[in-house]
């Protein structure tokens, strides 16, 4: 089953990293997760522990919470 709130985090996910400029296969590398598990993420296809969450935020240099913050309209 897919929930809402994993497919809004994974885009929000992807929306950093791109801003950031890593593939996503170096964000997998730095948050120590496997390059298609980060894209199960990413797609909201996966339901991620929250601390599996908080590795992907560090990874990103972020804070955990903007990883769930509604984006700007």
């Amino acid at each position: 089953m897919v929930y809402k709130i994993c497919i809004k985090l994974g885009k929000r996910i992807r929306k950093i990293r791109n801003e950031k400029g890593f593939s996503q296969e170096e964000l997998a590398d730095k948050a120590k997760v496997h390059r298609t598990y980060m894209g199960k993420i990413e797609r909201g296809e996966s339901n991620p522990p929250i601390y599996t969450v908080y590795r992907i935020s560090k990874a990103l240099s972020v804070h955990i919470f903007d990883l769930f913050k509604p984006p700007l309209k």
